[in-house]
């Protein structure tokens, strides 16, 4: 089959500064190789992956016509999935929605939601929380990470709490902030870290949010790093004995959270979204505005961050890129 995946817009398909869903599909690509992604120019991508930049709907439509796949995956943009499925009726297009569809351009109305699930081969949810929030028709594939390319996990781990993600509001770092302020003193020979930006990559900006968190680090002696590369993030993971995923939003999926276990290390979450479909049993929960007490608890008792540890290293294996690359073989060639 000839497939083109078109990314979402503004989406950077790069080494250096790729979010969640230019990951995920870089994953895809690597396991099913073949594919042409679709996407905004870029000086730099992913070696090995056939990529075009497109600067609009026409460029795509353009590039469609030229390639004639047999078939289109969409992310994030179910306006274009539709013309490109009018446009293109030979073709199978699947729309991947990586977020909550209720708050998409075209997808607010459940009668929208059911318009357009009828109008493609697939609609795909990276979580059941958000194909029951599409509420039509929508099949579930999570998200993939490829546990062979993560870093080796240390023999023994660094006394380190991490935070790696996104510094906004709804992923809880002022939590974080303000549960390592509390703990901290209490738990000697440990530290905390801090890994992220307002966006990916090193050119996210320095917001008045990042400034405020930034602050709140160094007052409670946490070492905040700013945004990384992704391969840091994963290196930092794979070292750190408690990594904290305190969102507060509910996470369409929690991919961190996912890398997080696979790393090796002893997971702390809340169960916001998709998180309790990725971290199961394997994960300790706290409210965000409780986090001390559950760090306090972990810090303090190496068997149960042994036992999280494993569990998480189990329940990563189902994520794991092999796997889930089957599955999406599946959906592409069924005709049902």
């Amino acid at each position: 089959m000839k497939i083109v995946i078109v990314l979402p817009h503004l989406e950077d398909f790069s080494p250096t500064a790729a979010g969640a869903i230019s990951l995920v599909v870089q994953r895809i690509c690597v396991a099913l190789p073949g594919a042409t992604v679709l996407g905004t120019p870029r000086a730099v991508t992913f070696p090995g992956i056939p990529y075009e930049g497109v600067k609009g709907a026409w460029d795509i439509i353009r590039a469609v016509r030229r390639l004639r796949p047999s078939v289109i995956e969409v992310h994030q943009r179910p306006r274009l999935a539709l013309v490109l499925a009018y446009l293109f009726p030979a073709a199978r297009v699947l729309l991947f929605l990586h977020n909550d569809p209720v708050q998409m351009r075209g997808l607010k109305t459940w009668l929208g939601r059911r318009w357009t699930a009828a109008r493609l081969h697939r609609v795909v949810c990276v979580s059941q929380y958000l194909a029951t929030r599409f509420g039509a028709s929508a099949v579930v594939l999570p998200n993939p990470l490829t546990l062979s390319a993560l870093p080796p996990r240390a023999a023994v781990r660094e006394p380190t709490i991490l935070y790696a993600g996104r510094i906004t509001v709804d992923k809880g770092p002022d939590a974080f902030t303000a549960a390592c302020a509390e703990a901290l003193p209490h738990l000697p020979g440990w530290r905390a870290v801090m890994i992220g930006g307002d966006r990916f990559g090193p050119s996210s900006p320095e917001t008045p949010f990042v400034a405020r968190i930034r602050a709140a680090a160094a007052a409670a002696g946490i070492d905040f790093r700013g945004p990384r590369p992704h391969a840091e993030v994963l290196e930092a993971m794979a070292k750190a004995a408690i990594v904290v995923v305190p969102s507060r939003w509910a996470e369409p999926f929690g991919l961190t959270a996912l890398e997080a276990m696979a790393s090796g290390a002893a997971l702390i979450t809340t169960r916001q979204g998709g998180l309790p479909e990725v971290a199961g049993n394997a994960a300790l929960y706290a409210d965000p505005g409780n986090l001390a007490a559950t760090l306090l608890h972990l810090a303090q008792n190496p068997t149960a961050r042994a036992a999280l540890a494993e569990a998480g290293v189990k329940r990563a294996a189902m994520f794991d890129t092999a796997v889930i690359a089957g599955r999406l073989e599946g959906l592409r060639s069924s005709t049902i």
